[in-house]
Formats: structure tokens, sequence, C-alpha cells
């Protein structure tokens, strides 16, 4: 029975998502992607930082190089009390454009962020994590989509900077590729994406301060949540009413899990979100599009049911049947990536074969990490980052905010010889 309901579920996820967002896509491809030229508003890029290392300064030099107006753009870097040298690589990335502060504790990366959005001035906050690279075109390619005052956020395209390092960082790459052109078809179609990424997205500002108060205040039984920040923020918009949007032309690059103990530590992290968001969605979803709505809560179904079935089809001797017929379907969802792909340039693209190892990966991350999240949703561990200061970390988080004043200025003028002023508590 539960073999019959997760084929169901998965059927109406597919019709749905797949066909569904292919039918909204044909019908609209007008105003699928609509731009507008009349508007460019100063523009605050807000890089929240903590152990990244020498890949921070090719962070900041890659926003630096941004195409749009000087006088209208403007970065801030949060350290949150790096561990190793994150904080002094950032100071040596020297830009009139560039501030550099750190926490005098570490707050968490919610915090970083809204500090830094109280003390900016700029009618759009872009949010970019430390360890990616944008194009160019990026931050110009988001601001042309806000199209109409209701639209609050808008996403880009985060694509995989090491796709052929080995087999796990190719299987990503496809499982990218999926999320960002075929999967959010539907919502985009709505403009009500449910999930854009801190790595690149650019927000109304009055919106933020707006949200602020929900956004702050974010916890699960007393505990601090740190995890699922940028689908929470994302459905808190949508939930107020506004709109949300993505493009493709919009791109920028991050690191994907080289190893199956990091990609399992990150699946994990991502499982406590989607149990978190779900259930949270279920005061409000129903009253999106019916298409949109449908699309929600099977997704929530599924992450529930497949466990249950996974565990049942081993204690009946039928894994190996069921694996086979799971590795045929993802053998033509590599073809399919492969054809869309073919005229890219080779270092952009995998093989059609790459998507394959999913088969084995889902499982362990569907029957296994999921009842775990479960169990440990009060987790404040960011689990693929080297937080050092865990225990610190939950103690700022539940004693005194520090004041928007609180982080300290680095001024980027200032020789790089002299130590910077850090503040303590």
């Amino acid at each position: 029975m539960l073999w019959v309901l997760l084929h169901g579920l998965a059927m109406v996820l597919f019709i749905n998502r797949y066909l569904g967002g292919l039918a909204l896509r044909i019908l609209r491809h007008r105003t699928w992607d609509e731009t507008t030229d009349d508007f460019e508003p100063t523009v605050t890029v807000v890089i929240p930082l903590f152990n990244e290392g020498a890949r921070i300064a090719e962070t900041l030099r890659s926003v630096l190089a941004s195409e749009y107006p000087d006088a209208k753009l403007a970065i801030v870097c949060v350290d949150d009390c790096s561990t190793d040298d994150s904080f002094e690589r950032a100071l040596e990335v020297v830009d009139p454009r560039l501030r550099v502060i750190r926490n005098p504790m570490n707050v968490g990366k919610r915090r970083s962020i809204i500090d830094a959005v109280r003390t900016a001035t700029s009618e759009v906050v872009v949010s970019i994590d430390s360890d990616v690279v944008v194009e160019p075109s990026a931050i110009r390619q988001l601001v042309r989509r806000f199209t109409s005052p209701r639209i609050a956020a808008v996403g880009g395209w985060v694509d995989v900077r090491n796709k052929h390092d080995n087999w796990l960082t190719r299987m990503q790459t496809v499982k990218y590729w999926y999320a960002y052109y075929v999967m959010r078809n539907v919502e985009q179609g709505f403009k009500q994406v449910m999930c854009l990424s801190g790595c690149l997205t650019a927000y109304r500002r009055s919106v933020l301060l707006e949200l602020e108060p929900i956004l702050e205040g974010r916890s699960l039984f007393g505990f601090p949540i740190k995890y699922g920040e940028d689908r929470f923020l994302t459905r808190q918009i949508i939930k107020a009413g506004y709109l949300t949007t993505i493009t493709l032309t919009a791109r920028c690059k991050t690191f994907v899990p080289t190893t199956l103990a990091t990609y399992f530590s990150q699946q994990l992290r991502w499982r406590r979100s989607n149990v978190i968001d779900y259930t949270g969605g279920f005061s409000h979803m129903w009253r999106l599009n019916p298409l949109l709505a449908i699309n929600y809560f099977a997704m929530f179904a599924v992450l529930v049911v497949y466990p249950i079935t996974v565990f049942r089809v081993v204690a009946a001797g039928a894994f190996f049947p069921a694996l086979l017929m799971h590795l045929e379907i993802l053998a033509v969802f590599g073809l399919y990536y492969r054809w869309r792909v073919r005229k890219w340039p080779k270092e952009d693209r995998v093989g059609a074969l790459s998507f394959i190892p999913q088969s084995l990966v889902m499982p362990v991350t569907y029957a296994l990490l999921t009842p775990l999240a479960l169990f440990t949703l009060d987790s404040g561990s960011w689990e693929t980052r080297r937080h050092g200061q865990l225990t610190a970390d939950r103690r700022g988080d539940r004693g005194s905010r520090p004041s928007p004043s609180s982080p300290v200025l680095v001024d980027p003028q200032a020789p790089r010889d002299t130590p910077a002023p850090v503040g303590g508590s």
C-alpha cells in the first residue's frame, strides 16, 4: 500500500512540477522572464563570512568586478569571529566600495545580515555567500527583474564550481541543473518561488526591515534555528503578500561537497530545514494557487512516506528491483540533461550517466537522514561549516544581542600591518 502511495505521490509531483511547469513556461513565454531598464537602485551587497580562508578574497573581487555603477554599489563583508585567517584575507582586498566588519562576538549568519541591513541605506540588498564567485552581469540582471513594486526578491542561478572533481560533484551538477532549469518552473510561473538561495538573491531592503522581527525571533522550543534561513525568509516574503522570482541570467558558482561525509552532513541540515518549513507552511500555503499548494504538500508527503517505504521494501526483500527501476528513471533524467546542455562548453557540463549514483544516494538521504533530522531539529550546527565555536555561537544567540553599531568597521585604506581593533565581550 505504501509503495502504491509513494508512486502516486511521485506521479502527482512529476505531472505538476515537470509537465505543469513546462506547460506554464510555454503559455507564458512572453512574460516568463520580464525585465525593466528603468530601475537602477542603490545596492548593498552583504557577504556574511565565517572560516572561508583564501576563498573570501576571490568572492570579494568577483563582486567588485560587477557591471554596475560604482556610485550605486556598496559591499559589506561581515566576519562572524572566524577562527582562521578569513578576516585578514578579506582586509587584503582594498576598494572604496568595500567595508570589512568584524562582530565582537559570534552571533550567527542571520544576525550578521540583519545588522548589515539595518546600517545600509540602499533600496536593494543582495545576499552573497562567502564561497561563491558571481558573474559581472549578475547584480544588473537581478535588478532588472524588479518589474513591479510587489516583487520583493529575485534569485539567481547557483551553479557548481567544482563540477569535475569526482563522481559526487558531477552528480550534484545535474541535481543543481534540474533545481533551476526544471523544478522551479511552476513556482516561477506564478512568481512565488518558495526558496531563493542566499548564494545570490536580491531583496528590497524595506521588505527585509518589515519582516525583521519574524526573522530575528525564529526558534524551535526555545532553541534558535540557524539552518534553512533562505527557505524560511522566502516563505515569509510570500506569506506577507509579496512576489518572488528567479532568473537564469544572473549566475554565481559555488563549491559542492566532494566527500560522502560532507555531502550527507549538508543533506541532514537541508532535511531539518525541509521538515521545519513544510510544517510551518501548513497554516497558509493552502491559500496559494492550487498548483503551488499541491506541489508543496505533495513534497511534504513524499518526505514523510519515502523513508517508511524504503524500510518496507528492504524488509520484503525487494530493494534491488526497486533500485533498478530508480536507476532506469535517473538514466532518462541524465540523458535529458545531457541533451539540453549539449551546446554548452565542455567545462560547464558533465556526462549523461553522472546522475545515476543518485539512485543509491537518495535512499540514504531520505530513509536515514530524514528520521535523524526529526530527532535533531534543535541543532545549531551548520554541519558542513567549520564551526569551532559552536558553544559560543549558541551562547551568543541566547544572550543579549549586540547593537547594530557594535560590529567593528575597518577602514579598507588603513595600512595592512596595523592590527584591526576588535571589540570583545
